[in-house]
Formats: C-alpha cells, sequence, structure tokens
C-alpha cells in the first residue's frame, strides 16, 4: 500500500487524525529505512495536482520532523521551495517543517534566507510565529549567521504585535547569548508596559532567567 492511501484525504477523512497517527508511525518506526522511503514518498505527494493531498503530505512530513527531525533533514531544499507557493497550507507548513531542521541545516537555510525573510514579511501568523523559529535557531548554529539575524530578531521583538512578543522572545531565547543578552533585554523591558498580564509575566520569567545566567 502507497503511504499516500493512508492520508486523511485518501480515507475520507475532515480531520487530520490520519495524518498525525502517520506521523508517529513514521517518526518512532524501527524500520529506518522504510521510514526514509516513505518520507521520500509523501515530499514527492507535495507536487501532488490534489491540493488536499498536498496539505496532507505537508501535514505528516513536518508532524515527522517535530518527532524525529533527523527523517525529513535531507529535504530542506524543498521545503525552501514551497516558501513562494501560492498555496498557503505549503507555505506554512513547509515553514513549520524547516524549524523542527533549522539547527541542522541552517547553512543550507541562510543560504536561502532571502526566502525565509520574504514568506515572514507576507506571511499569515503561523508562518511569522515558525519563521523566527527557523531564524533564531540558525543564528544560534553560527557567529557568522548570528551577526546577520540578530539584529533582525532585536527589530521584531522591537516592532512586532503585542500578542506575539512573549511566544518570539521565549523563540529567540536559543540565540541569546553573553554578548547580545543586554540587547535582547532592553528590547523586551520596552515593550513590557504594552503587554497584558500573562505575556507579561512571560517576558518577566524570561528576563530573571537571563539575569541569573553567570
Amino acid at each position: 500500500m502507497s503511504v499516500l492511501d493512508r492520508l486523511s484525504s485518501s480515507l475520507g477523512h475532515q480531520d487530520d487524525g490520519p495524518n498525525k497517527e502517520l506521523a508517529a508511525e513514521l517518526g518512532q518506526a524501527r524500520d529506518p529505512d522504510a521510514a526514509a522511503a516513505a518520507v521520500a514518498e509523501l515530499v514527492a505527494g507535495l507536487d501532488d495536482p490534489d491540493r488536499r493531498v498536498q496539505g496532507d503530505c505537508i501535514k505528516v512530513l513536518y508532524e515527522v520532523g517535530y518527532i524525529c527531525p533527523d527523517l525529513i533533514a535531507p529535504y530542506a531544499s524543498q521545503f525552501l521551495d514551497l516558501l513562494t507557493s501560492r498555496n498557503n497550507r505549503l507555505v506554512w507548513g513547509a515553514m513549520i517543517a524547516l524549524s523542527t531542521i533549522a539547527d541542522q541545516q541552517a547553512a543550507a537555510i541562510y543560504a536561502q534566507l532571502d526566502r525565509v525573510l520574504g514568506a515572514i514579511a507576507r506571511g499569515s501568523v503561523i508562518t511569522v510565529d515558525a519563521g523566527i523559529t527557523v531564524l533564531a535557531r540558525v543564528a544560534a548554529a553560527d557567529p557568522a549567521y548570528a551577526a546577520r539575524l540578530v539584529p533582525y530578531l532585536l527589530e521584531h521583538l522591537r516592532t512586532c504585535r503585542p500578542q506575539s512578543v512573549a511566544l518570539h522572545a521565549e523563540t529567540c531565547a536559543v540565540a541569546v547569548n553573553a554578548g547580545n543578552r543586554s540587547q535582547f533585554s532592553a528590547v523586551l523591558r520596552q515593550r513590557l508596559a504594552g503587554l497584558n498580564p500573562a505575556p507579561q509575566a512571560r517576558v518577566k520569567r524570561l528576563l530573571r532567567t537571563w539575569e541569573e545566567v553567570v
């Protein structure tokens, strides 16, 4: 049986239940070769003429990425290509997939950084959330990448909508180090007054964590 026959759309489901079950099975598979073959088939399914199949395939792939990023890491270039797709589900799904492999595919992602930045600039909230994760993890992977990306992340935290500050601050934490910690802290302290109590508490907790680092 083709792995595509197990997708939600193939089974007549309106929900993602079968997609999640398939992803869990592949991510925890005892036969790595079989899992890799199934992932390759799902990547090929991203070009299926049926948009439902495309959507199911990217769903399974990024769910696999959460569990076992090594399985989808070889397909970074395909996910980067999808960032310019006219199918928005493929765009945000590909960005989520990239977020799960950004640490190990930092060089490949950085080489196509304009695509990532472009998708963030014109993307949905989901695309932006995942995109900031991508950038933070790439920045954390290499000081040369951080030199370009940390200023972008700081400006994003300075200007993003209040509802996103806490989440994106937590996401950016992976890129924070002794050399830039004071800059991140200063930006977040400027945003505190404009936040509701719950996200404000999250940001304060993060700031305390950084201040405790010697």
